[in-house]
């Protein structure tokens, strides 16, 4: 092997692998990333700007219980409403303030209990704030009473509050359905509230609607009966929901079939789906009865409703990304491919869009491609999105529902805790998924590409205003959430996360509590430091970089450790360098896969001794990639590692750590971009489709960056050498005894090999293609993302023609997201301008419009700049259309990361000066300072690479 040879001297010339840089080097290797800082600043892009001025809502009247029938009007897309709401008046007052947005008030009155009914005397809207003031004639005393409003609304199409969504019947026919989205705050879209997560009360739920519409609520039906105005309507009554918030608060009118078991524990759980499809949620109907009872164990508390309902909506985009990632997006198609919202590898950014889903309270509801599964048309990858999303979405039944964080602040908590515990659900009914391999690819080092940047955010971030909500629903939220969760429990260990897990959920349910809440009651069950240790990783934004080096005293290793923040732009040059509270575990090649010691780094600096290894043997840090740092190692321990690569005597997910650590030292100018391609091709034995996935999106940001440059081809020569031995013994079809991950393997592998263009993979995926165009031999779903990206990567006008009409036929919104993901892949400027029209068209749903205009962007360097342009020239319409949520923030991070040259950090943000997006305020600063790091690192970095490139191909290595 060309490695075994290479390997010695590949180590020491990996820079500062050896003791940390005297401090005048680290002063001279400093001055870049200062000077990035420095260009930062000069952008304005250093900071956030000033939040909002924002006021909670006064605590002088409070509800008890909301008594609300609404009736929507499916053709004239509005809704009546009726509110009677029980309330408490803690001290004397005469105006009531609620929040209220997008309706108009008709009546409004108080009646207090034993006393004589009060009309309001005026309405006044603050709809800056979402609020209305109700003021009244005489004071309200201190006491209970009945609230009354009649009000009226529209069935909105901005997917949030209570919206319309459009869908099409069997026959053909375009309808619509009544659902609603209210997190983060948009309840007060659908009945006046106090919309804020700590206010909770009871809710009687009525729906007035057509009697051949399903309606459905939190609650299970008590009371169906004819409506006296309207022989065709019928008005439904649901049981009384346990004392909750508003944002949880839902209700589903329209046409569906479904599915129904019930777990073990009894309860009705049933999965809604277009008519005719209920086969589809059979899967999801599995994985839900199976999940309720797993988390029903691991709490030791019950499920606390009697029936949980699981509904695809049509037009769907959850207020939250429950993301996952949205990192360096810089290239749409270097993936293949998690599908849809599945993991789907965007170069580095190995998107989770969560944005499928939404955890009401007995009532998820999903986008149709986060639940519904086909036996023959959905591929592997979507089994397992379906899985994960609906071990999330479950999860928050308990953590989110039961106990509820206080504020938006403490979002963090309900989102990470999910996103971490969905892992350990599917593990549990899907152990052949490796998923806590994928979980380090999808989540871990996803979250720390974002947080090593300036414009990171710390876990816990300080919410005023509604507008910044959507701001946090982000992979640091998210998945550093869900990460350092994860380094938690491996702390504590299950047994005494679990009891501290019950303590939390026994004392808080049905209330409010905060992050510090949680950490006291696992403290309490394990007796460890647990608020002191989390709150260096909650409380301060980045993570650590731990230096290592060794020396072998007798038959004992000494270990010397050191720790220092990571920064995307190179070493941390600030004089007070914060420090974190690091759980570090410690193995060795005598038992890869056991910690040999567990420490708890809680100094800049510390000696560790391990008893009795061996001189021969290596020693790595960070078992399992579990701990949220990177690992920098001396020149000697690094070369004692590589051949654990080689011969995979390294586990894998420690496989995929050590080669993601030194990809991201090089980006961060540490190390040489050279010696990790170097590294790459010891990669040429790997089976595990976790790394190989890792590795591509790795290869896929460095794709991107040298699409700036003229030796990009080079780059792709590079991939197919590196990808084509895995591909060959991969093949195109199923072998006897394969599974769940060889099928996304080689779903990943050919995908890879077609886009750059290896000659053998293009040929057969033209010809499957066109068997699959012409009914001969329809591709497995499997095989789909890949043979489109191939064919549309290296076709022409007919061959977009052939797949727009493809989409057009799909029966499955699976395979028209499928090929909406692919088409940005075409080269050609006049096709590009064609896909980008089609985005904006009737036949891409609102909500997947981002996801073809962001591919175009990832496509080519020329789709990048139409990409931008087209946002730009359409920028009020596609505003509009999303309303400032988390989809503008999603459409510029997939549409700009990928510029690399200075003057477009400045172009971007010179736009959104004029054109203001307040909730992706954030997003455009880390946008920008990614186009700066981008740009430094192609010019640190691209000369050499090419020099390397180039003597590869004259005397290619033998391996």
């Amino acid at each position: 092997m060309w490695l075994a040879a290479a390997a010695p001297s590949l180590a020491r010339r990996l820079l500062f692998l050896g003791p940390p840089p005297p401090p005048l080097l680290l002063l001279l290797l400093s001055r870049s990333s200062r000077r990035r800082r420095r260009r930062l600043h000069s952008l304005g892009l250093a900071a956030m700007p000033e939040k909002r001025p924002f006021e909670r809502l006064p605590a002088d009247v409070s509800p008890i219980n909301y008594s609300l029938c609404l009736k929507p009007d499916l053709l004239d897309f509005t809704f009546e409403g009726k509110l009677e709401a029980a309330a408490q008046v803690r001290q004397a007052t005469n105006q009531i303030v609620m929040n209220c947005a997008d309706i108009d008030i008709i009546t409004a009155s108080y009646v207090p209990e034993g006393d004589e009914e009060i009309h309001a005397t005026g309405f006044n809207y603050q709809n800056e704030d979402e609020k209305v003031t109700l003021s009244f004639p005489s004071t309200l005393q201190p006491g209970t009473g009945t609230l009354k409003i009649d009000f009226v609304g529209e069935l909105n199409d901005k997917m949030k509050g209570f919206y319309r969504s459009k869908y099409t019947t069997p026959s053909g026919e375009v309808r619509y359905a009544a659902v609603t989205q209210f997190e983060a705050t948009d309840a007060r879209r659908a009945f006046p509230c106090w919309d804020e997560p700590a206010i909770k009360a009871t809710f009687d739920i009525s729906l007035v609607v057509p009697k051949d519409r399903v309606a459905l609520s939190n609650m299970n039906v008590i009371d169906r009966k004819p409506y006296p105005d309207d022989e065709n309507v019928v008005e439904v009554k649901f049981a009384r929901t346990p004392v909750m918030s508003t944002y949880l608060v839902a209700f589903v009118v329209g046409e569906y079939d479904f599915v129904e078991t019930r777990s073990k524990d009894g309860v009705c759980v049933r999965v809604y789906t277009p008519v005719g499809k209920a086969e589809q949620g059979k899967f999801a109907l599995e994985v839900a009865a199976k999940t309720l009872p797993f988390y029903k164990d691991y709490f030791n508390v019950p499920y606390p409703l009697p029936k949980i309902d699981l509904i695809a909506i049509a037009d769907f985009a959850a207020g939250k990304v429950n993301f996952i990632l949205l990192l360096n997006c810089n290239n749409f198609f270097d993936f293949v491919i998690f599908e849809e919202e599945v993991c789907v590898y965007i170069n580095k950014c190995l998107y989770l869009f969560y944005e499928g889903a939404m955890e009401n309270w007995g009532l998820v509801t999903y986008r149709e491609t986060a639940l519904l599964i086909d036996s023959k048309n959905s591929c592997s990858s979507s089994r397992q999105w379906v899985a994960l999303v609906v071990g999330h979405e479950l999860a928050h039944q308990w953590f989110g529902n039961l106990v509820t964080m206080e504020w938006w602040t403490h979002l963090w908590l309900n989102e990470g805790f999910a996103s971490w515990i969905e892992y350990l659900c599917v593990d549990h009914c899907f152990p052949e998924y490796d998923i806590w391999t994928q979980f380090v690819s999808a989540d871990y080092t996803r979250a720390q590409e974002l947080d090593a940047l300036d414009n990171s955010h710390p876990i816990e971030v300080s919410v005023g205003h509604p507008s910044e909500v959507d701001e946090i629903f982000d992979a640091i939220s998210y998945s550093k959430g869900a990460s350092v969760i994860r380094m938690l429990h491996d702390y504590i260990g299950d047994t005494d996360f679990k009891k501290g897990m019950n303590m939390y959920l026994t004392k808080f349910q049905q209330k409010n509590a905060a992050t510090e809440d949680l950490w006291e009651c696992l403290e309490g069950a394990s007796g460890k430091p647990i608020a002191a240790v989390m709150n260096t990783w909650t409380k301060q934004m980045g993570f650590p970089l731990i230096y290592v080096e060794a020396e072998q005293v007798e038959n004992d290793r000494l270990l010397k450790l050191s720790q220092r923040k990571f920064c995307a732009s190179g070493p941390y040059v600030g004089e007070d360098c914060p420090q974190w509270m690091v759980p570090i575990t410690i193995s060795t090649s005598e038992d890869p896969n056991n910690a040999k010691l567990k420490i708890l780094m809680d100094k800049p600096e510390m000696d560790v001794v391990l008893k009795n290894v061996k001189p021969d043997q290596w020693v790595k840090l960070n078992l399992g990639t579990v701990g949220f740092y990177r690992t920098q190692y001396s020149s000697a321990m690094l070369e004692s590692l590589l051949p654990g690569i080689r011969d995979l005597s390294l586990p894998p997910v420690d496989r995929l750590g050590l080669q993601n650590d030194l990809f991201s030292l090089a980006r961060a100018g540490i190390i040489s971009t050279v010696e990790v391609l170097k590294v790459m091709e010891a990669f040429v034995n790997e089976p595990n489709y976790t790394v190989w996935s890792d590795l591509s999106c790795n290869l896929g940001i460095l794709s991107t960056l040298l699409s700036h440059t003229d030796f990009y081809e080079e780059i792709q020569e590079f991939v197919k050498d590196v990808f084509s031995p895995i591909g060959e013994r991969l093949g195109w079809d199923p072998k006897p005894g394969e599974g769940h991950l060889d099928a996304l393997l080689r779903g990943l592998v050919l995908g890879k090999l077609g886009k750059a263009g290896h000659k053998a993979t293009l040929e057969e995926a033209r010809r499957r293609f066109k068997d699959h165009v012409e009914g001969k031999q329809i591709l497995s779903a499997d095989l789909r993302s890949p043979v489109y990206l191939t064919v549309l990567k290296h076709g022409d006008g007919t061959t977009l023609d052939i797949m727009i009409k493809l989409h057009k036929q799909a029966d499955m919104q699976e395979e028209k997201n499928r090929i909406e993901r692919v088409l940005g892949a075409t080269l050609s400027p006049e096709l590009i301008q064609k896909v980008l029209t089609f985005a904006l068209s009737e036949e891409v749903r609102p909500q997947d419009t981002v996801s073809v205009i962001g591919g175009v962007a990832g496509g080519s360097k020329h789709g990048r700049k139409a990409a931008w342009k087209f946002i730009k020239d359409n920028w009020e319409e596609l505003y509009n259309r999303y309303q400032g949520g988390f989809l503008i923030s999603r459409l510029i991070k997939l549409s700009v990361e990928g510029f690399a040259v200075d003057k477009m950090a400045g172009e971007v943000k010179a736009f959104f000066e004029s054109h203001p997006a307040p909730s992706a305020e954030r997003t455009i600063q880390q946008c920008c300072e990614n186009i700066l790091l981008n740009a430094a690192w192609l010019k640190r970095d691209a000369e050499s690479i090419h020099q390397y490139l180039l003597q590869r191909k004259a005397s290619p290595p033998t391996v």
